[in-house]
């Protein structure tokens, strides 16, 4: 349901603050409740499929908002996308993807989109999957090293953008003739990499979120394993590997603090020596500035752990050839706390920790008689009339004759 707060640019809709979840790479207008800022350029941001967008001159003063359908100059005719900036942010946008004014071509908006150019479009848009499916079959029998990623049509039907990924350079010009006698449309190709192509596509990562190349991110630095050295993470290929099959993108995100804070630490190179034992690099935890240390240079053996500073100190004193009893110093072992292993206080793991533990009541009564004193024995203390002694029968002649 759209639910309209007023009638200004602040809405809970797709014309308003919030970030459409719908769109790839949608940017939150934080200003969209300051109508000063709205008038500022009268440049506008239009996204068409997926992650293609482009800067439009609205030179005719139509007034537009987010989520409008618009009509834009293309070469050839005319495309049809959605508003997705207006204001002040669209200047910062420009800025951010390093758009030059004066080098770019200049396109206009030509109107809001009528009912006859959605009906094209959607036309159009229903001709991209067959056409991508028989794109690849044509590459594969031309015997093209190259993979047609997906297909765009623009909004008047009369041209078609078909992004393909490649490693080597490709000849398709017997390919662009081949699609426009079959497909009788405008060809153009475009190379794409294998982040952008994801980006595209989209997908959630393992982190269980949207993919960075199709949730925020437009400019892809290349990633080396040297970032997962430097952050002692696991060289297994598969779990550095993103859904592009190439090393995921946010392992260069904290980077930069990981080489300021490994400055501070000793070469992993270095072999400590005491009197009993060479000792050799095991790992280090950035965080708490520590690096343990192993007898064996393979394997984790009689594995040490001390601090940054330790560390240096041993390795002065090696240098002057001199060698300690042990890696750890005193006065770094004696202060060091004691490490309380985690106890599972509240039952956090148990099946039953909700189900309440009711005691049922001892419904017998205490037993206050005085030791050696039979059941049927009680003795009457007090005036009490309710509580008499048990009158004893006394054995008779009478009654043994009877």
């Amino acid at each position: 349901m759209d639910y309209t707060l007023n009638n200004g640019g602040c809405r809970m809709n797709k014309k308003g603050c919030n970030r459409n979840t719908n769109q790839k790479l949608a940017t939150f207008d934080w200003m969209c409740d300051l109508p000063e800022t709205q008038k500022e350029t009268d440049f506008v941001e239009v996204q068409f499929k997926n992650t293609r967008k482009g800067y439009f001159l609205n030179s005719t003063k139509i007034p537009l908002e987010k989520g409008d359908m618009v009509a834009v100059e293309s070469s050839p005719g005319h495309d049809i996308g959605e508003v997705s900036l207006v204001g002040r942010l669209v200047l910062l946008q420009m800025k951010k993807n390093n758009v030059n004014l004066e080098k770019m071509e200049v396109k206009r908006v030509y109107r809001k989109a009528k009912e006859n150019d959605l009906e094209k479009y959607q036309e159009a848009k229903a001709r991209e999957q067959e056409t991508m499916i028989k794109s690849r079959q044509i590459a594969e029998s031309l015997k093209l090293n190259m993979k047609i990623g997906d297909v765009e049509f623009q909004g008047d039907g009369n041209k078609a953008i078909f992004y393909y990924i490649a490693d080597e350079r490709v000849d398709f010009r017997q390919l662009i003739k081949v699609f426009a006698e079959t497909f009788r449309i405008r060809i153009e190709m475009k190379q794409i990499g294998a982040r952008q192509e994801a980006g595209r596509i989209g997908g959630i990562g393992p982190c269980g979120r949207e993919l960075c190349c199709s949730g925020w991110m437009s400019n892809f630095n290349s990633v080396s394993t040297s970032a997962a050295r430097y952050q002692d993470i696991s060289l297994n290929p598969q779990k550095l590997a993103g859904q592009c099959a190439k090393l995921k993108c946010c392992m260069n995100y904290e980077l930069d603090s990981y080489m300021d804070a490994i400055k501070d630490f000793p070469s992993k190179e270095i072999q400590l020596e005491t009197l009993d034992n060479t000792y050799y690099h095991f790992k280090t935890d950035v965080f708490k500035g520590l690096i343990s240390y192993s007898t064996s240079p393979n394997f984790g053996a009689n594995v040490v752990t001390i601090s940054a500073k330790r560390a240096k100190e041993v390795i002065a004193l090696n240098r002057r050839g001199q060698k300690p009893n042990t890696l750890e110093d005193s006065a770094e072992s004696a202060s060091k706390p004691v490490v309380v292993d985690y106890e599972n206080g509240v039952g956090q793991d148990s099946l039953t920790r909700f189900d309440s533990n009711k005691k049922r009541p001892n419904k017998k009564r205490p037993n206050n008689r005085p030791q050696g004193q039979k059941p049927n024995q009680v003795e009457n203390k007090g005036n009490n009339p309710r509580i008499q002694k048990p009158i004893k029968k006394k054995n008779t002649g009478e009654n043994n004759k009877e």
